[in-house]
């Protein structure tokens, strides 16, 4: 769309937008496409390129059931109705970008090698049915009649059919086509420096070449979101949680394994290309882009516990990404007590997950002023109006 320059303080012409969004990644960029589709005029402001964060490092597992936590009965429900609108989701994506993701359903294999880890297993497995998650327990036999490549010493698994996984390479790239097809303008390798604020409320976005207006402006910006001052004295309670990657490269005509895999120390996600996915760390480091040696070990060693073909298959990649993680490891949506500004961001190892719901959760809240459903539980503003104790990490 057409943007419309006019006169600010700088003493230049500045573009102005409905909507600012700040980060790239696969939640901005959703939020993007949504609203562009409905005919607003949209801009995304990326600090390097699309994708580059948490994005890009994502195994990229559409995995509600297995990956519930004791303690989450709040968030569960979210993750559920994401999981149900992906399909569609992806249906769309594709239609509208020309582009495939590389959506899987072969489901998922949870799998003990040990006897203690066959009683934690069932311990997780009573969990999920406990919440009417629908797993199925399988014997070691069964585990390895859907994956053969299995370890034979495989005494247990929970087989989940429902959780799914798509590549998120691909979701990224197919978002950035159908956005900017939808009329959205992506501005890459152009950090937002400030908010502009004008009469008490946010009224766009400042960057290195000065003054972009916006009616509303969507903070997206993942593990950075918590550096950015929203207002005096307030700023999110979001940290980077560091983890570490890599991929294997299979033959995609006989791939070493077709569901995704998890142990109590990795999971495997075999993808389209012959990609197979190790992950992943988690480290509290801070913003530490280090890949190190002693993570591979680790990840290579958990590999070949449960795989052993793994050794005889190349090193494709190897890389650091960092979760965008909350207090309570979950995402922050919605409204934060200042006019003009909304955020979407904080969603810990579920970006690729949860990227629907939230499309939709703000975009019912830009368009409709409509803000419901299970994501209505997860404003900021359960921190209580004290966010110096809710940054207390």
């Amino acid at each position: 769309m057409e943007q419309i320059l006019e006169k600010t303080a700088f003493g230049q012409g500045a573009a102005r937008s409905d909507i600012a969004i700040i980060g790239g990644g696969i939640i901005g960029l959703s939020i993007g496409w949504r609203l562009a589709r409905r005919g607003l005029s949209v801009t995304i402001f990326e600090r390097d390129v699309y994708a580059c964060g948490a994005t890009r490092a994502a195994t990229g597992m559409l995995a509600a059931a297995t990956e519930v936590e004791p303690g989450e009965d709040d968030l569960l429900p979210l993750t559920l109705e994401s999981q149900r609108l992906w399909p569609d989701f992806a249906r769309l994506l594709e239609e509208e970008s020309g582009e495939t993701i590389d959506y899987r359903s072969e489901g998922t294999l949870v799998v003990a090698l040990s006897r203690d880890e066959v009683d934690r297993l069932r311990f997780r497995h009573e969990l999920q049915k406990r919440l009417g998650l629908d797993t199925v327990w399988l014997s070691g036999s069964a585990a390895r009649e859907r994956e053969p490549g299995l370890r034979p010493n495989v005494a247990g698994a929970i087989f989940t059919e429902g959780d799914h996984q798509v590549d998120p390479r691909r979701v990224a790239r197919a978002l950035a086509k159908a956005f900017q097809k939808a009329g959205g303008v992506l501005r890459e390798h152009l950090p937002v420096e400030a908010l502009e604020r004008s009469g008490g409320r946010v009224t766009g976005v400042i960057t290195a070449e000065g003054a972009h207006h916006a009616d509303t402006v969507i903070v997206c910006s993942g593990a950075w979101s918590g550096q950015m001052e929203l207002a005096p004295g307030l700023k999110l309670p979001v940290r980077p949680l560091k983890g570490q990657s890599l991929a294997l490269r299979m033959d995609p005509r006989m791939p070493a394994l077709t569901h995704i895999v998890w142990t109590e120390q990795i999971h495997l996600a075999p993808k389209g290309d012959g990609r197979l996915i190790v992950g992943a760390s988690v480290e509290e480091k801070g913003f530490d882009t280090q890949n190190t040696a002693g993570a591979l070990l680790a990840l290579l060693d958990a590999a070949h516990r449960v795989l052993p073909s793994m050794e005889e298959l190349a090193i494709d990649e190897f890389w650091t990404g960092f979760r965008p993680t909350s207090t309570d490891d979950a995402p922050i949506f919605g409204d934060v007590g200042v006019d003009g500004l909304l955020v979407a961001t904080g969603h810990h190892r579920n970006g690729i997950l949860l990227a629907p719901v939230t499309a939709r959760a703000l975009e019912n809240l830009v368009t409709e002023g409509r803000f419901d459903g299970p994501e209505a539980a997860f404003t900021l503003q359960r921190f209580g109006r004290n966010m110096a104790s809710a940054q207390g990490f």
